[in-house]
């Protein structure tokens, strides 16, 4: 019988919580270079938030050099060329009405393009700012619903557990766009935000689970809150694949589409998001949330006791990190 067969039958307990400094040592690797990517590359910031020109326009038999020349050629400075499905997206410094009108006529002249069939567009960096601003407040305004939310319906400790795993998920999709080099965009804030949605839904089944098994912990439990809380874990841990699996699918067919057949443009820029943010999230519902959960829970007096009773019964040893339980077995 394969390993994904026994995992569903409950026929193997993961020691995911007896693992945790494995865990916190390969997060604190992923978020370090997270943070290095964003301090050498920075985020590449799309045109929506520092402002700046785009042109649009079809040249089936032109190349990216050849559009970036003309570009150039017309005293552009490092204009960004991609593809935006059988045509061209340009994106250029701000521009005034005379380089834009000496753009617009070096692309019918190059291209044989009529001028109706040439967009563009001249943003202001302080339309971007407005932009990030109303993106950071959404941000703090939905971490502070969560907090709210999770002390309210479980406790705080498990609201803590919950926010450092959703900030661990976006600083880790954050480098991955820095390192990258892939645009920044509105769609990739909404990426962002759908982000935390599927990160604390998983967060929330594990924790709903661990709440249930530990609330019969008590002084004569056979049981420590870590074996408690890893039992909870392995209990949703097919629930919380198939429910990664099923979601991360269409979203890397939208990437992969998207990349290599539509070329730039929104489907991109949010599915990169997303495609990176539900595999993290996966990791950190499973590897983070929950045994950060367990070492703040763990200095409680009442799960301390019963730590000590447990490990004195057992002839002094140390209580493993899991058990086999007759609900796993099943």
């Amino acid at each position: 019988m394969g390993l994904g067969s026994r995992l569903y039958r409950g026929e193997i307990d993961v020691d995911f919580v007896g693992k945790r400094k494995l865990w916190y040592g390969l997060s604190a690797f992923l978020l370090a270079f997270s943070i290095l990517g964003m301090v050498i590359n920075g985020l590449n910031l799309g045109v929506e938030f520092k402002g700046g020109a785009v042109f649009s326009f079809k040249a089936p038999g032109a190349s990216i050099e050849q559009v970036r020349e003309t570009f150039k050629d017309e005293g552009v400075h490092q204009p960004i060329v991609q593809t935006a499905g059988d045509g061209w997206r340009v994106t250029t410094e701000t521009l005034n009405e005379q380089q834009v009108d000496q753009v617009t006529q070096a692309i019918i002249t190059d291209y044989k393009v009529a001028a109706k069939d040439i967009s563009n567009d001249n943003i202001g960096a302080s339309w971007g700012g407005e932009v990030a601003t109303k993106a950071w407040i959404g941000l703090g305004v939905f971490m502070l619903a969560i907090i709210l939310y999770l002390s309210m319906a479980f406790e705080p400790k498990m609201a803590l557990a919950a926010i450092v795993a959703l900030v661990h998920d976006l600083v880790i999709t954050a480098g991955i766009y820095a390192w990258s080099g892939f645009e920044v965009t509105p769609a990739t804030l909404l990426g962002f935000l759908t982000i935390l949605g599927y990160s604390l839904y998983d967060a929330v089944v594990v924790f709903d689970m661990i709440k249930e098994v530990t609330a019969k912990l008590g002084t004569t439990s056979k049981k420590t809150y870590t074996q408690a809380a890893n039992d909870a874990l392995n209990h949703t841990l097919i629930r919380s694949l198939n429910t990664s699996l099923v979601a991360i699918l269409p979203v890397a067919a939208i990437l992969f589409i998207g990349t290599t057949l539509l070329g730039a443009g929104t489907l991109k820029d949010l599915s990169l998001a997303l495609f990176v943010g539900m595999i993290v999230g996966t990791y950190s519902s499973l590897c983070v949330a929950t045994p950060l959960l367990v070492t703040l829970k763990e200095r409680e007096p009442k799960y301390q006791a019963i730590a000590r009773r447990l490990a004195a019964t057992s002839g002094g040893g140390k209580p493993k990190g899991t058990t086999k339980t007759a609900a796993a077995k099943g």
